[in-house]
């Protein structure tokens, strides 16, 4: 049978095939430790829950316009000015099926085949996959890992050729937790605007945070820069709402109109209740929760640290944002992968392998879990790779 050349191309996504294979172990009755998943395990705030249910009673269950709701787009325009000092029209966001749908879709409003796109390693699974989707080609470019994996424009202008469309830059980022300040973020700005290439930035994890640390987004470097800036966030990470499926782009409008064009034909509108849902998230005073949330993810992280403090065997990178722990596991002897499969055999405790990220040294832990479970899933670590 002839089937898709570019599909079959396409490596499964690491992260929810383990996830998947943990939770049906777990649910077979195996004693399994689950330090993957990628979704707090907090539950959506109830005022959420409410609208979502009000919205199905009242009958708000039909198509919506392809890239959103006006009202929700004013509440992410509102949003973005409150959070990032950015102003937006509601007519240069679209809606979609999650961040990582509206990443997809903005690879395929700009890229052209044989384009190239730079990513940063270690760097979320899904971003080369997407970019051999859209036709282009992943270049991954240098980092300084003295500066806790953060890319430079020497690393940048190394990478760059006549072929470069795009930089995807992620902060807080997945699977490290590094955080561009604003000065770094200035000067990638200029050089991005000197060479031409579009920025997507991807702020899905903004809202978690430590340390004092502060989000700062390139789009608001200049007006021109915001121009050059496709900025992705969404609904999944800082409200929890991983199921709901909301994330949106910002961007100029001849991008949007190509992103809004794609969409009216792949998926047509993201879930009606989920809009409604996301409209409520935006507009309730929830900042002191979402605060309490981050205190709680950043006493893990801690935790953690404490844990592993000690271990010769394994080091870990300090995160300043999101909810994970990229692990060095070089001294183990083996590979990410082959660490990730014996350790879920042989001691029951499920992680994701790092050479999906493009580094395989390395582990990466989701600290999205309570701290019984991490505590046992930890001290199974240390046991085993002594």
């Amino acid at each position: 049978m002839w089937l898709s050349d570019k599909i079959k191309s396409i490596t499964p996504s690491a992260t929810l095939s383990i996830t998947s294979l943990a939770k049906q172990m777990k649910k077979d009755g195996e004693d399994v430790v689950i330090l993957a998943a990628g979704e707090p395990d907090f539950d959506t705030p109830d005022i959420i829950k409410q609208a979502a249910i009000k919205a199905i009673n009242d009958g708000f269950t039909k198509y919506t316009p392809a890239s959103g709701t006006l009202t929700l787009k004013s509440e992410i325009c509102r949003k973005l000015k409150k959070d990032n000092g950015l102003d937006y029209e509601p007519g240069q966001i679209v809606v979609s099926n999650g961040a990582k749908h509206s990443i997809y879709n903005a690879l395929q409003a700009i890229c052209n085949p044989g384009d190239e796109v730079l990513i940063v390693p270690p760097y979320w699974v899904s971003y080369p996959e997407m970019v051999k989707l859209a036709g282009a080609v992943s270049v991954v470019v240098e980092v300084d890992e003295a500066n806790r994996f953060k890319t430079e424009v020497s690393a940048l202008e190394k990478a760059v050729t006549n072929k470069t469309k795009a930089l995807i830059l992620n902060s807080p980022s997945n699977p490290a937790g590094v955080i561009y300040n604003k000065a770094e973020l200035l000067a990638i700005a200029a050089f991005c605007l000197e060479k031409n290439i579009l920025v997507i930035s991807d702020e899905i994890y903004e809202k978690i945070i430590y340390d004092g640390k502060e989000h700062f987004s390139i789009a608001s470097c200049s007006e021109e820069m915001k121009n050059s800036t496709i900025l992705v966030n969404g609904m999944s990470k800082s409200y929890s709402m991983t199921g709901w499926r909301i994330g949106y782009i910002a961007a100029n409008k001849e991008i949007v109109s190509l992103v809004s064009s794609l969409q009216s034909h792949a998926t047509s509108n993201p879930c009606s209740i989920s809009q409604v849902a996301a409209e409520t998230a935006l507009t309730a005073d929830l900042d002191d929760e979402l605060k309490k949330n981050s205190d709680i993810f950043q006493a893990r992280r801690d935790a953690i640290l404490e844990m592993f403090k000690d271990e010769d065997k394994i080091s870990c990178l300090v995160p300043s944002g999101a909810f994970y722990m990229f692990c060095d596991i070089s001294k183990c002897g083996m590979g990410s992968l082959e660490f990730a499969k014996k350790l879920l055999d042989e001691k029951k405790v499920a992680v994701i392998p790092g050479g999906p990220f493009g580094d395989d040294r390395f582990i990466r832990i989701s600290f999205a879990t309570d701290s019984d479970t991490l505590e046992k899933g930890i001290n199974r670590i240390k046991e085993w790779i002594n």
